[in-house]
Formats: C-alpha cells, structure tokens, sequence
C-alpha cells in the first residue's frame, strides 16, 4: 500500500482533489488530504473539506504526492515554501508526482518538466519551462503525471492507480465505478 499525500489550499479544484482521492483508495492506497494551512479548507466551488493533517504535520516522504489545480489554490500551493520543499523530496527519493489542471505550472516553474512531456489547463502553458507540451488530456512522462483539467479527472485518477499499482487494478477498479 502506497502513501499519498493530496495538497489543499483555499481554491483548489473540488473534483480534481477529490476524484484521485476516492479512487486511489478504492485501489487501496493509503491516502491523506494535507491542508497546507488549516484543517478547513474552502473549495473553487465553495466546498468545506476537513483535511485529514497539516503539511506541518508531514515529517515523511510519500510515495505519491498530488497537486490538485484550481485558482487560487493552485497559485497558494506554488507560493508555499513548505509545498515546495516536500516536492523536492518527493522527487529526490524517485516517488511519483500527479498535478492536473493549473497545478503543472508549479512543477514547470521549478523546471522540473523540462524536456518532459507535460499538459496543463489552457493558459498555463507559459509556466511549463521547457516542458514538451502535449496535447492528450493525460500525460506521464517518468515519475510525473500531468492532466489537463476537470474534465479528465477520473483519466488522471486511473493513472495514479495505475502508477502506484499496475495497469490490472487500475482497470478493475474503473470498471467497478462504470468509468
């Protein structure tokens, strides 16, 4: 069972934290949603979600850690030291890295995506530094797994299972919700 650490900040894109945590753990990842201020955190939409921790309470690496998009919460993630300090280690120890929508823009600015293939939200574009832009709704290049929005989120959420699993569990667990 892998860990996962999903990131919140006020604004985050409702779906897009919440769909890859329902299905990873339908695939029996251990996952926790890790507010980067306060337990609460407010939705795009105006959604109160209670994260299970705070990102002070994080003094581990995790196997998987995801960046959900939305504005401003994607904008919030990227002004968080602490956010960014997690994801070089995240990186550093070789784990897997999922951001969808606006949230690609932080991997790019720190120029991580650099001769990778990468998507994001249209607009983002700019923000991914040397990234080879792709124009599939769902890209994994290496330990990164990018996705161009709300709308692939279950796409996105099949490969983070298939990422942490195999590509088997991820399949079965999309067939049992109908996706």
């Amino acid at each position: 069972m892998a860990k996962v650490y999903v990131l919140l900040a006020d604004g985050f894109e409702e779906i897009e934290a919440l769909c890859p945590v329902d299905v990873l753990r339908r695939g029996g990842q251990e996952v926790q949603l890790v507010s980067i201020d306060t337990y609460e955190v407010k939705g795009a939409r105006g959604v109160r979600v209670l994260a299970d921790i705070t990102l002070d309470q994080v003094h581990d690496v995790p196997d998987m850690l995801i960046l959900p998009g939305g504005m401003p919460g994607a904008k919030y993630l990227d002004e968080s030291h602490a956010v960014h300090a997690l994801l070089q280690k995240t990186i550093e120890a070789g784990n897997l890295v999922g951001a969808i929508c606006a949230a690609p823009m932080i991997l790019g600015k720190a120029g991580y995506l650099s001769g990778r293939r990468a998507v994001c939200y249209p607009g983002f574009e700019q923000d991914l530094s040397g990234a080879i832009l792709s124009d599939e709704r769902v890209v994994r290049d290496g330990p990164f797994i990018t996705a161009c929005g709300m709308g692939a989120a279950l796409a996105f959420s099949e490969a983070l299972l298939g990422a942490l699993t195999d590509a088997a569990t991820a399949k079965r667990v999309m067939e049992q919700v109908l996706a």
